[in-house]
């Protein structure tokens, strides 16, 4: 695990768009994993940016998306494949129909996850796959008690995440789903590069439970630590509670130009 310590969010855009970008300049057909949430938006951005400006290409790319609201009618404006064309595919080259996730309307919930989980397998799995974390410690909406070895399901949300949740839905908790489908942990964990994302104090310490925390469902994130390819991107707030923030630091001043993400 590299720990990625920088000033700001635009500079957490720039290098996380550096890890899509070191990918597809490898294999311009890499398979893209997307998360929604505030804290991959500037990645979103700078991407974006590199495209209108020549400077990447996501044209041959493929894209999924980690989860998806239950119960939310076709184009409402929060639901997460609507957020993605918003913040992603209406801003870049990708082929919209290269974008999948979840159904979150089937009538045939299990049904609908398996299929996910088929298309994942088809595609060869996600070559680098973008991260949140909840402040409860969640990634994608596995909550706290969720199995390490998870597959796509319906979940239901923990009311910390509505609520967290609700300042995109004009602050009114009634109206944040109470259910999702989301790809499990074991599904994220087959991705072959991990980065994730955490902005502001509100997840210093689902951070410090990432990093420096013993592995457990009380903190989904921490099954991070059994990727052999995981790049964290935080902020300096989102760092705060790290024991060993200034030997990060010191590691990352001293990797090899070369070496990349």
């Amino acid at each position: 695990m590299e720990v990625v310590i920088l000033p700001d969010a635009a500079a957490l855009g720039r290098h996380g768009a550096d890890a899509v970008a070191a990918h597809v300049a490898a294999r311009p057909e890499a398979v893209l994993g997307l998360a929604t949430g505030s804290s991959p938006l500037p990645v979103y951005d700078e991407l974006a940016r590199r495209v209108r400006d020549g400077e990447l290409s996501l044209r041959s790319c493929r894209a999924f998306l980690l989860d998806e609201y239950v119960g939310l009618p076709a184009g409402h404006p929060e639901s997460y494949r609507t957020v993605i064309e918003r913040e992603f595919v209406a801003r870049t080259d990708i082929a919209p129909e290269a974008v999948h996730g979840p159904d979150g309307g089937a009538a045939d919930v299990p049904g609908a996850c398996a299929a996910y989980e088929e298309a994942l397998r088809e595609a060869g799995g996600v070559d680098v796959q973008l991260l949140g974390v909840g402040t409860d410690g969640h990634i994608a909406f596995n909550e706290p008690g969720s199995s390490l070895a998870s597959r796509t399901r319906i979940k239901v949300l923990a009311e910390q995440t509505r609520r967290d949740n609700a300042r995109f839905f004009d602050g009114d908790l009634d109206q944040v789903p109470t259910h999702c489908l989301t790809q499990g942990v074991g599904t994220i964990l087959d991705a072959r590069h991990l980065v994730l994302l955490a902005r502001g104090e509100g997840k210093a310490e689902a951070v410090r439970q990432l990093v420096e925390g013993p592995v457990s469902a009380r903190w989904p994130v921490t099954a991070l630590q059994l990727h052999p390819h995981v790049t964290v991107l935080v902020d300096e707030a989102a760092a705060g509670r790290l024991e060993l923030a200034g030997e990060y630091r010191h590691m990352w001043e001293a990797k090899p130009s070369w070496q990349g993400f």
